[in-house]
């Protein structure tokens, strides 16, 4: 008995604190605390900025190679389009979404039906690109902090992919345990590194201040080759959006919204303080990293030899850290090594949050994922799980997962300035309106020049696309017969008819509504009662089902009763799948009334494999045979289920 015990605590624990995304009758339920609760805006900031003032240990030799002496003015015009694109686009975004859903969710309610659905899985295939690559490249780069220490340096050169993967089961430990150890930490982390990153730039600025030589020769070596300014210029707006990593952050800024402590007047539908607080993280975080990126970036063009930043050499994933060994000494340089690496490496928190907080508010809503998907524990072990393949495929290479990254974050800012432009025409607001507008051509071309230098990167985001895809249909396939009803809600008359037939045999008749007229109720209740010896005497009832939204997994039901021609009593059902709702209609029944009701249909003609796709599909199809599937998956007591008659 105690193996069967052990996997008891074992479930217990995996499904504890099950986080429930969508709430009922459209109202959206946070997996966070209350919209007056949580934490303040500056912890949680903490959070976010794990992924996005990370990139500092690796974004200066980045920019480094890929814009070379142009690395300074290419950087400010990155910083200008993230303080003057980027964060207005996600101010928006946070007032548009309070509950942490982001753009992906502003652009689902523009689509309907399957076309948003796969619409959604796109973007999330995206969103998974970006934030398992913030995982996965964060914890690679904290390995080449360890392994390029001058402490270190060849001892544990080669075991790269073990310490990687080791760091990114020590994050998973981490969300195991709590998410509240994770803010915690985050706070300590990013406070230290931020203080250590201030004296290894304030440090930089002056050896440049007092070594001016090294301007002029950066100004000389930089007209010799680029020419005049124009070209400069020119050229830095072209080579821009290799640096895009710098503008990583802001969707998990977004994401982990509902964990930002708001007002005490606050609702879920208008959490005013929320946003607020959340504007506040959005754009300190912004104007933080603003400051860094250009100023890093210049001391580090300035100060480090070209040679020393392409793959091998000292600078290479670790200017600021090259920079603190040199000019701070041995003991300095180690303690910044260590802080970078521990911000490195719990980078990957702020993404596990991102990760959290959007799968399992979609894809279980679609019925894409199991039940458990809602549950923090198991998906936790998941995306670990994935993390691992990820870093063995690209041998835990910073530079290999580069392009990935970089268009993950860039398809997500484009769909959001995408998503604020279409929310403010439609608020007809014709300022920001334009304004969005612009932003969003200027992201479109950063997101297009970025895979067409890096064509990588698409081809991994649509790997993860395509596994989301494939698991996420595979998924609805093996759950297609679940009763997938919410609620269920009776008008007045319909609740007469139920009460009605509750002291006699309960017989439904399963419609399909053509013309409604006198003759098609007439001919079906003559074609049931002789195919299944239903007495005169004995009344029955109509059931018919109009299909909403049949790309909707989980829906309410809503059920209206009508006379149809002064004798046809009738029962219109409102719902995601004609099955789905006759089934759960009709334990809804047998629950209120105590009878196994009846209910009578004809065969529907056409291929079997034909008529299953239409229900999968569209809801409709194989009625008969499904309704019995579901109320047999639903009810596993015989006795207990209602009767199928199929004539």
């Amino acid at each position: 008995m105690a193996g069967p015990a052990r996997s008891g605590r074992l479930r217990r624990w995996l499904l504890e604190g099950q986080s429930e995304i969508s709430g009922r009758d459209g109202e959206e339920q946070s997996p966070g605390p209350a919209p007056h609760e949580g934490r303040p805006w500056w912890r949680v900031m903490c959070l976010t900025g794990l992924d996005y003032f990370s990139t500092l240990g690796y974004q200066p030799g980045i920019a480094a190679l890929a814009a070379g002496l142009l690395a300074p003015p290419a950087t400010i015009v990155l910083v200008a389009l993230t303080l003057f694109g980027a964060l207005p686009v996600y101010r928006r975004v946070a007032e548009e979404s309070p509950h942490g859903e982001g753009s992906i969710a502003m652009l689902e309610r523009l689509l309907s039906f399957w076309k948003g659905k796969l619409f959604v899985l796109t973007l999330l295939g995206f969103a998974a690109t970006d934030f398992l690559i913030t995982i996965t490249l964060s914890a690679a780069d904290a390995t080449a902090h360890i392994v390029e220490n001058p402490h270190l340096t060849g001892t544990l050169s080669g075991h790269e992919l073990i310490i990687t993967m080791l760091l990114i089961a020590m994050l998973g430990a981490v969300f195991l345990k709590g998410f509240g150890e994770a803010i915690g930490l985050a706070v300590v982390l990013v406070g230290v590194y931020l203080a250590l990153n201030a004296v290894v730039v304030g440090n930089g600025l002056w050896q440049v201040f007092t070594h001016p030589e090294v301007v002029t020769d950066w100004r000389h070596a930089l007209v010799a080759e680029r020419g005049s300014i124009w070209v400069m210029i020119g050229v830095s707006l072209v080579v821009f959006p290799k640096l895009a990593l710098g503008l990583s952050g802001f969707e998990t800024g977004v994401a982990v919204m509902p964990h930002v402590r708001g007002d005490k007047g606050d609702t879920r539908a208008k959490p005013a303080g929320r946003i607020r607080e959340t504007k506040k993280l959005l754009t300190t975080a912004a104007l933080i990293m603003s400051v860094f990126l250009i100023t890093s970036s210049f001391i580090t063009t300035l100060l480090i030899p070209k040679d020393d930043f392409k793959p091998g050499g000292p600078a290479n994933g670790r200017a600021l850290a090259f920079l603190a060994h040199e000019n701070l000494g041995s003991a300095f340089g180690t303690v910044y090594d260590i802080s970078t690496i521990l911000i490195l490496w719990f980078a990957g928190a702020s993404a596990m949050a991102g990760l959290l907080n959007l799968m399992p508010r979609y894809l279980p809503r679609y019925g894409m994922a199991p039940a458990w998907a809602r549950a923090v524990r198991p998906m936790v072990i998941v995306f670990t799980l994935v993390a691992f393949l990820v870093t063995w495929i690209f041998d835990a290479n910073v530079d290999k997962q580069g392009g990935a990254y970089a268009t993950g974050v860039l398809v997500l800012i484009t769909s959001a300035a995408i998503a604020v432009t279409i929310a403010a025409r439609r608020a007809r607001q014709r300022g920001w309106t334009i304004a969005f507008g612009i932003i969003a051509v200027v992201f479109v071309y950063t997101t297009a020049v970025n895979i067409a230098e890096r064509p990588d990167g698409v081809k991994i985001g649509a790997c993860f696309i395509a596994g989301i895809m494939a698991l996420s249909l595979l998924s609805r396939l093996v759950r297609a017969f679940e009763l997938r009803v919410t609620d269920l809600e009776l008008d007045r008359l319909a609740e007469r008819f139920v009460r009605d037939c509750g002291h006699r045999t309960i017989r439904f008749v399963a419609n399909q509504p053509d013309t409604r007229d006198d003759a098609e109720y007439r001919d079906k209740e003559d074609r049931m009662r002789a195919e299944n010896h239903i007495p005169e005497h004995e009344d029955v009832v109509f059931l018919e089902v109009t299909v909403l939204d049949p790309s909707e997994f989980e829906s309410g039901l809503k059920v209206a009763g009508k006379v149809m021609h002064g004798k046809y009593r009738v029962l219109t059902l409102q719902s995601t799948s004609v099955p789905n709702a006759l089934a759960a209609f009709l334990l809804y029944v047998r629950d209120s009334t105590g009878q196994r009701p009846h209910i009578y249909f004809e065969w529907t003609e056409g291929n079997p494999l034909a008529n299953f796709l239409r229900f999968f599909l569209f809801g409709h199809g194989e009625v008969a045979p499904v309704t019995r599937e579901v109320l047999r998956e639903a009810e596993p007591d015989q006795s207990r289920r209602p009767h199928v008659h199929v004539g």
